[in-house]
């Protein structure tokens, strides 16, 4: 039927969803589908949560909003300590936003008026990563290095620099070990914040473990933490977007837990909210909520619907319940067991080159071969073939492609509910597998050894 909204693609309108239970969405013609990406890895807790629908009704017939420069809220203010109580010294204040992207642009403003409330207007250069992605507003997008995604806004994007991603499978050098590896890409952020010139890089940008643009790539050990003593050594901030890998998906609250560092500043989203209302954070150190507060006084920022309440409530709610279903632990355990799942199903496939991931945020890359590693020609469309036979087959998956260099390489991630049963992370793997055998050749399926 036609339809009045401009949808992601012109030619095509998706099945209408109409109900949604556990790990699972309904369309309206009764087809059942298992949410095992949780749309864009935002799903955390599945769908229909009674908790989180009862606290999104009852703040709703409280006050469903109120702006913020007028006044606070119970649910935003109990939010607020939440997450706080979660967080590391020095992270000491959070700002909430209604999306990652906008969750980003606040981080690039924060970086940005610290420094001049330092007295130091000359820092205005961020410093991020090839093959990263920071979301979709132009602000957003420079500080990103997804190719595709940049083309067509490029004239429009703010001058940043990207440098090397760390993504061992495809960069590290044959023979070269981790702690070399590391070396290296420490030299090149060290090189490129001096070429910039001294006191005008404000700050070096990174997703803790990279989301959708090469697909739940986490760092080598010792990376981050280089990368902190680089920046310290420099006076620049290290921001660390962990809107997709955060609040818990990775097995860990925070992604950056594993790494031995903490941030000057945090942003989250998907996972905050689960998917239930739209949210996103920002978390801030406090000596940047020093600089703030004993410099001007104020943020100079501001959207309509910061700290919007129904939002707060919604999240709260969510954030309750994975705190009190244990269901950060939930997700390390079954990102166990799905990781060991994919390798029994795809260890002997010729194009399933690379494994990888962390708790419920995995992904698998194709090749053409896997020998050498060489990507399937880009006009095959591999992941978006793979999308379309998993949902045919009744399957949600997240498909990427540039995953080499921004035009070759595929992958699928897969990032379903913490809280999914074993039995449906069997099926998941079962019709994944499916899928891949009915888009790849018949090659796909040799004796090998695990990927």
């Amino acid at each position: 039927m036609p339809s009045s909204l401009l949808h992601r693609h012109s030619r095509r309108v998706p099945p209408p969803v109409v109900s949604g239970k556990g790990s699972w969405l309904t369309d309206a013609q009764g087809r059942r589908y298992l949410d095992a990406c949780g749309g864009a890895a935002v799903s955390c807790i599945g769908h229909a949560h009674p908790r989180v629908i009862e606290a999104i009704a009852r703040q709703a017939g409280a006050v469903e909003y109120a702006h913020n420069s007028f006044f606070t809220s119970e649910a935003a203010e109990r939010l607020g300590d939440l997450l706080l109580e979660r967080a590391p010294a020095p992270l000491s204040r959070v700002y909430f936003v209604s999306s990652g992207s906008e969750a980003m642009e606040a981080a690039i403003k924060l970086a940005r008026q610290y420094f001049v409330e330092r007295g130091e207007p000359s820092r205005s250069r961020i410093v991020s990563r090839r093959q990263s992605y920071h979301g979709n507003t132009l602000g957003a997008l420079a500080v990103g290095g997804n190719v595709a995604r940049r083309a067509l806004y490029a004239p429009l994007l703010i001058d940043t620099t990207l440098v090397s991603p760390c993504f061992a499978y495809r960069h590290r050098n044959e023979g070269e070990s981790d702690a070399q590896y590391v070396e290296r890409l420490a030299a090149e952020l060290e090189q490129t914040i001096a070429a910039a010139g001294e006191g005008t890089v404000m700050a070096f940008m990174a997703e803790t473990v990279v989301g959708a643009t090469t697909g739940a790539v986490p760092p080598v050990a010792g990376y981050l933490r280089r990368m902190r003593e680089v920046c310290d050594r420099h006076g620049v901030l290290l921001i660390l977007d962990e809107v997709m890998c955060g609040a818990g998906r990775t097995g860990r609250y925070h992604a950056f837990e594993a790494e031995g560092v903490v941030p000057d500043i945090l942003t989250a989203a998907k996972g905050l909210g689960g998917g239930y209302q739209p949210i996103g954070a920002v978390y801030l150190s406090e000596r940047i909520d020093e600089a703030i507060r004993d410099g001007s006084g104020a943020f100079k920022h501001g959207h309509t619907y910061n700290a919007h309440p129904v939002a707060c409530a919604a999240a709260l709610a969510v954030q309750e319940v994975i705190r009190d279903e244990g269901l950060v632990e939930r997700c390390a355990a079954s990102g166990e067991k799905l990781q060991r799942m994919l390798e029994e199903r795809f260890s002997g496939s010729a194009h399933v080159g690379d494994i990888r991931g962390r708790g419920l945020f995995r992904a698998l890359e194709f090749v053409a071969d896997r020998a050498d590693k060489r990507p399937f020609d880009p006009a095959e469309d591999i992941g978006v073939r793979l999308k379309a036979e998993a949902l045919r087959l009744g399957l949600c998956i997240y498909p990427g492609s540039g995953t080499v260099d921004g035009v070759a390489g595929d992958h699928v991630l897969l990032a379903p509910p913490f809280n999914i049963s074993d039995g449906d992370l069997e099926l998941a793997v079962d019709l994944l597998g499916t899928a891949v055998d009915n888009i790849l050749p018949p090659a796909s399926r040799r004796r090998g050894g695990a990927a």
